[in-house]
This record gives C-alpha cells, sequence and structure tokens, in this order.
C-alpha cells in the first residue's frame, strides 16, 4: 500500500481532483500561428499524455484521468480504434470500453482538452494497426495508397467519427473539449512504397479531413509533406534534436509521441527510460520553441482479448508515468509534474518574448526568451553526457549536471534542473491474495484433434491462414491422411509456416512444436515422428499470436503452412503442399463458448473431468473454477507462471493472451502477471477459464494485489 506521507498527499490531490472535475473543458474557436496553437485568441503551451480508452476499463477513466491532471497535464490523447468500433461493414460498437463519447466527457468533465487521433490506420501496437480484417475481403483494395476501394471505407469510418463528434458537441468549436485531430499516421514512414500514389493519397486525406469542417485544426505526424493547412508533428524519443520542424513558418512545433518508455514482445525485456532523459528532451523542444508536447504513453493500459499486433505482450507501455494498472511511477510521474509547473510558471515570455540562442562552450548552450514586457526565462544546456559543466550567463556562474538542462525564472534563478530528480521513487509489490492450488476446486477439459476425416472444408493446397479464419480466432487445423506406398525409414515432418506458432500432432499425439518471433519471420521444424501401417492422420494446428501492426501493403500479408513433407532417410519422399487437406477453423472450446458463464457446463462435444481431476501438462487443455472478488480497490493481478502459452477469461472477458514459456535472454518470462481490472469482476462468484496450447499446471496459478511502497 501506499504510506507514509507521501501517499497521504497524493491520496488528498487526487480524490480533491475527482470530486471538483476541474470544471468542463469548453475551448472555443481554435487557430494556430507559428509560435503555439490559439485557444480562445491566446496562445497555449500544452503537455499531453495519451490514455487509450479500450486499454482501460470506464471504471478507471476517472481516476486516470485525474492522475494526468494532478501531473500537469492539460490534454489527453487517444487514437480511435476502427477495428473495435466497425467489426463489420456499416456495424459499428460503441460500448463499454468501446464508448468513447463517455471517455472524453470524462475528459471534458475534468477540465482538460482531447487530441484525437483518428488515423483510422493508428499502428500503435495494434492488431492490423486498428484497421478491420474485413476490408482484406474488399475486391481490388490496397491499403493507404490512392486506391478508390480503401479510400471509400476510410473516408466512411472518418465521417462517422467527425459526426458522432458533432452530434455530442464535442469540437472546441461547439465549446466541447477536441482541440485537434488527427488524419493518417505515420505515413512518411511508408510513402515511398507508393511512388504513384502515395503523395496524391496525402493530399487527398487531407482535403478529405479539412472538408469535414471539425473547426479545429488537423495534424499528421511524421508527415514532413503535410498540405496546409494540416499541421506536421514528430513522433519520437528526442524530437527537440530530430524534428527539422513544421513546413511552414505560419505553424507551431508540435511533437505528438514522446515516447515515456516502449513497447515490449514475448521474449523481450522492458525498456527503461529514465525521468531525467524525458524531462531534458522536454524542455530541450521548449526551448527550441515546441508548444505542444504529448507522451506516449502516459498509461499504456493492457491488450485484452486478441487487441495486440504481432507478438506483442498485454501489458502496454507498463513504464509510462502511470503504470498498466493506473499506479503512479516515481520518479517519472512526480519529476514531470514539476517540469511542468516550472515551464507554466514561465509560460508568457515563452509564448510572447523574443527567441535568442547563445553559445555558453562547446557543447554547451542559452536559448532565452523574454522582452521588457513578458519578462524572461532561461534554458542552460548541457549536451556533455559525461562531464559537469560550469558556464557564466549574465554575469553570474552556473554548474551544469552532464547532460542537463537548468530552467532560469527571470533569466537568473534555478527552478528546475532536468537531470536532478527530487522526487522519492516507490516500488510496486505484489501480494498474494489467494493461490489457486486446490484441485477440487479445478475441472478440466482437452480439445479433440480432428483428423482428416473430421472436416468438412477441403482443399488441394495448403491455404492461407486469416483468409479462412478472417482473425475471428487464432487457430487453424490443418489436416491430411498419409498411407505410405512404401517403407519411410526415420520418418521427419519437414514443416514451414509463415504463421507464428505451430503445433504437429500425428495419430492424435503430439510431436513436435515451433514458434517465430518479432525478428524471425518463418518458422521452420523437422519433427522425428512415428507412422504406423496404413492410413496415419497428420494434424497440424497453425497459431497467430496477432495480425502486424505496421508496414506497406499489409493486405498481401500471408499466414499459415508452406511447406509440408516427409523426408525417409534423410531424402524428401513425400511433398504434401499440393495435396488435399482438410481444414477446421478455432477451437471446439471457442465455438461453443466454454469461457462465457452460461455455457461453461454446456460444452458438447467436449466434457469437463469430475472435480478434482486435473489434467496437468496436457497440451490444449481447457481449465475452469470459480473464485470470489478479494476486498479493497488495490489492482488485481493472475500469476500464470506454472503455464505455457494461452489465454485467460474472466466471467467471459479475455485479459489477454499469455506465452510464459517464450523466455528472455536472460531466461525470464517477458509477463506473467495479468491485469484484472476490478470492473470484470462480480461482488461473488466469478469463472476463470484457461485455455493452456502447450501444457501447464494450473495449480501454480494465483491472485494478487498490486501497490506500491514509497522509498
Amino acid at each position: 500500500m501506499e504510506s507514509g506521507r507521501a501517499g497521504l498527499l497524493w491520496a488528498i490531490g487526487v480524490f480533491l481532483v475527482l470530486i471538483g472535475g476541474g470544471g468542463a473543458a469548453a475551448a472555443g474557436r481554435v487557430t494556430y500561428d507559428g509560435r503555439s496553437l490559439i485557444i480562445d485568441g491566446q496562445r497555449k503551451l500544452l503537455f499531453s499524455g495519451s490514455i487509450h480508452y479500450p486499454r482501460s476499463t470506464p471504471q478507471m477513466w476517472p481516476s486516470l484521468i485525474a492522475k494526468a491532471k494532478a501531473g500537469g497535464i492539460d490534454v489527453i490523447q487517444t487514437y480511435v480504434f476502427w477495428n473495435l468500433h466497425e467489426p463489420k461493414p456499416g456495424q459499428y460498437d460503441f460500448r463499454g470500453r468501446n464508448d468513447l463519447v463517455k471517455f472524453i466527457k470524462q475528459v471534458q468533465y475534468q477540465g482538460l482538452y482531447v487530441c484525437l487521433r483518428i488515423g483510422p490506420f493508428i499502428e500503435a501496437e495494434w492488431n492490423y494497426g486498428g484497421l478491420p480484417v474485413w476490408l482484406r475481403d474488399v475486391p481490388g483494395i490496397v491499403y493507404r495508397t490512392d486506391n478508390e476501394p480503401f479510400k471509400f471505407y476510410m473516408r466512411n469510418f472518418t465521417t462517422k467519427i467527425v459526426n458522432l463528434m458533432k452530434s455530442e458537441g464535442l469540437y472546441a468549436s461547439q465549446g466541447g473539449p477536441i482541440i485537434l485531430s488527427q488524419i493518417e499516421n505515420e505515413y512518411g514512414n511508408v510513402e515511398g512504397a507508393f511512388p504513384q500514389g502515395g503523395a496524391a493519397y496525402v493530399r487527398w486525406a487531407a482535403k478529405m479531413a479539412v472538408g469535414l469542417q471539425t473547426g479545429v485544426p488537423w495534424i499528421m505526424c511524421k508527415q514532413p509533406d503535410a498540405p496546409d493547412p494540416v499541421i506536421n508533428t514528430c513522433n519520437g524519443m528526442r524530437c527537440g534534436e530530430t524534428f527539422s520542424g513544421p513546413n511552414s513558418p505560419d505553424k507551431p512545433k508540435m511533437w505528438t509521441e514522446n515516447w515515456s518508455s516502449f513497447f515490449q514482445v514475448f521474449g523481450g525485456e522492458p525498456y527503461i527510460r529514465s525521468a531525467e532523459d524525458i524531462a531534458f528532451h522536454v524542455a530541450l523542444f521548449v526551448a527550441k520553441n515546441g508548444s505542444y508536447i504529448n507522451y506516449y504513453m502516459y498509461h499504456g493500459g493492457t491488450n485484452f482479448g486478441r487487441s495486440a499486433s504481432s507478438y506483442f505482450i498485454t501489458g502496454y507501455y507498463d513504464q509510462a508515468p502511470l503504470d498498466e494498472y493506473g499506479l503512479v511511477r516515481q520518479p517519472k510521474y512526480g519529476h514531470l509534474k514539476e517540469l511542468h509547473a516550472a515551464i507554466k510558471s514561465c509560460m508568457k515570455p515563452l509564448l510572447m518574448g523574443k527567441h535568442t540562442l547563445l553559445s555558453l562552450g562547446p557543447l554547451q548552450q542559452a536559448y532565452v526568451f523574454g522582452d521588457a514586457t513578458s519578462g524572461c526565462v532561461a534554458f542552460l544546456v548541457n549536451n556533455n553526457a559525461a562531464n559537469v559543466a560550469t558556464v557564466t550567463f549574465r554575469n553570474k556562474a552556473y554548474r551544469l549536471r552532464p547532460k542537463s538542462i537548468a530552467i532560469l525564472q527571470n533569466c537568473r534563478t534555478v527552478i528546475f534542473e532536468t537531470a536532478k530528480a527530487n522526487v522519492p521513487k516507490n516500488t510496486r509489490v505484489t501480494t498474494m491474495v489467494k493461490r489457486f492450488d486446490a484441485a477440487e476446486t479445478w475441472t478440466t477439459v482437452t480439445e479433440t484433434v480432428p483428423g482428416f476425416s473430421d472436416t468438412s472444408f477441403r482443399a488441394n493446397s495448403l491455404l492461407e491462414h486469416t483468409n479462412l479464419t478472417k482473425d475471428t480466432t487464432d487457430y487453424l487445423w490443418y489436416t491430411i491422411g498419409f498411407n505410405p506406398k512404401s517403407p519411410c525409414v526415420k520418418p521427419v515432418l519437414h514443416i514451414e509456416s509463415l504463421g507464428h506458432v505451430v503445433h504437429a500432432f500425428v495419430n492424435n499425439a503430439r510431436k513436435g512444436s515451433g514458434h517465430g518471433s518479432r525478428d524471425i519471420k518463418v518458422v521452420k521444424m523437422d519433427v522425428p515422428i512415428q507412422l504406423t501401417r496404413g492410413q496415419n492422420n497428420i494434424s497440424i494446428l497453425s497459431a497467430m499470436v496477432g495480425l502486424p501492426d505496421s508496414g506497406a501493403f499489409l493486405e498481401k500479408r500471408t499466414f499459415g503452412l508452406r511447406k509440408v513433407q516427409m523426408i525417409c532417410s534423410g531424402v524428401i519422399k513425400y511433398d504434401f503442399s499440393g495435396s488435399k487437406w482438410g481444414y477446421q477453423v478455432g477451437l471446439v472450446g471457442e465455438k461453443v463458448g466454454i469461457y462465457d458463464r452460461t455455457n461453461v457446463m454446456n460444452v458438447k462435444p467436449l466434457k469437463w473431468s469430475p472435480k478434482g481431476v486435473v489434467l496437468k501438462n496436457r497440451p490444449l487443455t481447457w481449465y475452469q473454477r470459480w473464485f470470489e472478488t478479494p476486498k479493497g480497490d488495490d489492482p488485481l493481478v493472475l500469476n500464470v507462471g506454472t503455464m505455457g502459452k494461452g489465454e485467460v477469461w474472466v466471467n467471459g472477458q479475455s485479459i489477454g493472451r499469455y506465452w510464459v514459456s517464450f523466455l528472455t535472454r536472460a531466461g525470464r518470462p517477458s509477463q506473467s502477471m495479468y491485469h484484472i481490472p476490478r470492473g470484470f469482476l462480480k461482488d461473488s462468484g466469478n469463472l476463470l477459464v484457461v485455455f493452456e496450447e502447450e501444457g501447464g499446471d494450473p495449480l501454480g496459478i494465483s491472485l494478487s494485489r498490486v501497490s506500491v511502497n514509497w522509498s
């Protein structure tokens, strides 16, 4: 638990923000000039934080927004998730965690602005970059270029979102909180792949967006050729050093993604970015006339269900100022809060004063803002990462730490140093509240491995994975019957796949498994097997761990098996790639909704084992039990460290994929703790369902509270 005076002061501060609401944000007219955004005739220097509504729950939103506000954040920035909102063409979903309007109204209630990144391509380490998978089936479509089918659906969805915002009065021009909108996303990364249509598409997208008449400016990030009046912005960790600036002197300098840490994949370690490094680059961006900085992420949250893109873990930007569960990370949160306060105390000269640059040494500079009417502020920069520098500015000596910036109020008094964090560090603590080690509380059921004769859909080739699954499941069975015409000595099954995971079964027994990674795109396996006389059933389960989220020509990406051969005595004797295969999409447990409270015990043709009979270390096995909600309001996590790979549901809602068996180079799982939001729980009687793909021990699963200790 948070303890001591620091924790008490923090709790009081958040409570005051929550009960006060801060006054609903009502921006009015939003324009811009070369210095900043202008809201109701006043220049604004704004700090923004990314919080994605579907990566948390409606119950969490008020607290997350309140903590952001208390940390000096002025704007909440979010993507709009096309594939969540339009799962089928023309059918829309804005319920629950998808309730974009409710999220924005909560931001408005707490007195903050909104930057709405419609995209509708978003990347975001989100499945398929936010694009609906049904777009793949549109004839003649090519994504994100001057292609009429894609532009038709992109325009429809963008218009849908804009009209929804207008109908709720949420644009600043209507008195609402939305002061910015984004069209497209980091298109400059792929524009070169479309030499004939890329530039035309950029112009079209900008014209289409502006034509929707939102009354607020539009932005394009990583888009140097953003057409007027759209503002081009920077993404990255060091935009004060890397950004060449807006493409017009009449546009402000904006940073839409200041990466507070970085994403993490299965098999990868977390990326730790220090509070001091973030503060340095924020201060440098402001010193170079930057007037809008957004932290990506301020709160990352959780990739619930199957929403993460290829190989990404469930926890998203856990090292952000607010961690995956919404707890404050110190000193990052507090150091940035103090930076925001220092900069805001000098707002007038920063936005109105004359800007000059002075050399203070070979790696030292002074950025000075001020005049007789606006006052003065200076940023003294030491770019030497190894040594302290003593500089003289206006006849006064200043000692600058390595790679640091000192902010001088009135160009004299140091009010903030980027390399000096004054905030005590806190540590995250997990406290076990429940072991699930009683065998009598579990029941289990194992999937039946389908053979060729069990399938109804067949083809004389290895078909592409996603064309069959439509991404409604991670799983696709490929089955074939094989009766060797002559003896096969030392048989080896050779498999090549563009999917992420492959499990090979021969006559219902698993003989081998393999997987790729974010860097290894092709899975190749040589599996020694045994064959029986007569007919042999070869069943291969292809599994995906999310679709890719970026790159040109996503619509052409293919997955699943590409080659299956039988090697006898070291020689390829049979090539099954063009043989007749039978297919089964998904798992039986998925089809019957085994994870749903109303269906859990009615799972024909599957049958649960009697309670107390726990099948450990069995592949393709479902486990279920009930549990009570722990008291209190601390975040809860499920520790699945004794399992292998699979997915977990609580009361029918998926808390995400797990892959504990995919270890980092240090021999650790990338993630073993999985967030159960309290909003997913009932007062009593919660259903836990686990699908284990490889084999694990559910009796080692436990439930823990998460809190922080202050040092």
